[in-house]
């Protein structure tokens, strides 16, 4: 891995992202878990893209927005496990500085703009069961398209700034970073550079452009609970309940994970485990909530697969003699 002088300071060119070598023996094993993980991932998130998209009944506001998530954590997945299956499968770890600052922004980008789509998603909600006669004069499709859009762009916006920032930084050693991933936190630590500037500004800007969603996603559900509570039957609250529980699922594991990596004393091992969850298992498991608690999206999927039965029998495609 070739070097270069800046002054006094030898700047490397490349990092060592150490993952999982620690654990030789379960190499091919993880290398599978994780395959069949991505590739569960981009297959269910894109089933349910296509079913929003193809079913007209699920042209509303939630779906677009859960569509919208779900595009987000196929981008996600994607950014992170195929250079984590190379690493597994051929034991390179080595990635040069240009490539990790590229991961990092595309990663740290779309997290987020999770956090904005989640916001955006708990403040649906709070309209749909809080203020429900307001809800389709306010949650239009014009009013949707730009909740989205913005929440894309500002979650860009922050971390493109941070990246930028990091790679006028010189680099000079150690350059292992104890991660499956480029974070900002290793990166920063292994700079030789005065980062004290830097550091204080990307927090502000993570204050300013990441603390308001996770307020409003708190404020909205606390709305939605102390009005869920008021209904006086439970039938009713159980209904009304059941059209914000699995985002609500989402959002506590979503941000339960973000408090313990970001937030608690700095743990290696921890922290790779906990990352594992909010960048791998929730993008998995996300449409599987989504589908198995949702009455629209398991019509949706029974006819498409109706449809694709009767295509199928009626074309003969398994039953044409062999030429």
């Amino acid at each position: 891995m070739a070097d270069t002088k800046e002054g006094n300071k030898t700047s490397i060119t490349g990092f060592i992202l150490l993952g999982f070598g620690n654990l030789h023996e379960l190499q091919i094993l993880l290398f599978l878990l994780f395959l069949v993980i991505y590739i569960v991932t981009v297959a269910g998130n894109t089933l349910f893209i296509l079913l929003v998209v193809v079913e007209q009944h699920l042209h509303t506001t939630m779906y677009f927005l859960l569509g919208n998530l779900s595009c987000l954590e196929t981008c996600y997945t994607s950014a992170i496990l195929p250079r984590l299956l190379a690493s597994l499968l051929t034991g390179e770890r080595t990635i040069s500085v240009s490539s990790c600052l590229v991961q990092f922004d595309i990663f740290g980008s779309l997290l987020a703009t999770e956090c904005c789509l989640l916001s955006v998603m708990s403040y649906d909600r709070y309209l749909a069961i809080c203020k429900p006669l307001h809800y389709a004069a306010r949650m239009n499709s014009r009013f949707s398209f730009q909740l989205a859009a913005g929440s894309w762009l500002s979650g860009s916006v922050v971390n493109t700034i941070a990246a930028c920032w990091l790679s006028q930084l010189i680099f000079c050693g150690p350059n292992e970073i104890d991660h499956f991933l480029c974070d900002y936190a290793p990166l920063v630590k292994l700079s030789c550079s005065d980062t004290s500037r830097m550091v204080l500004v990307i927090f502000l800007l993570s204050f300013i452009f990441i603390l308001p969603p996770f307020l409003l996603t708190l404020t909205s559900y606390v709305c939605i609970i102390r009005a869920v509570l008021r209904i006086p039957s439970s039938t009713g609250r159980e209904k009304a309940f059941s059209t914000c529980s699995s985002h609500l699922i989402i959002v506590t594991i979503f941000y339960g994970t973000l408090f313990i990596v970001y937030v608690l004393p700095d743990t290696a091992a921890l922290n790779k485990v906990f990352s594992i969850f909010y960048t791998v298992l929730t993008p998995m498991v996300n449409p599987l909530i989504y589908s198995l608690r949702n009455k629209e999206i398991k019509e949706a999927l029974r006819k498409a697969l109706s449809k694709i039965m009767t295509f199928i029998t009626n074309h003969n495609l398994f039953s044409r003699p062999l030429l």
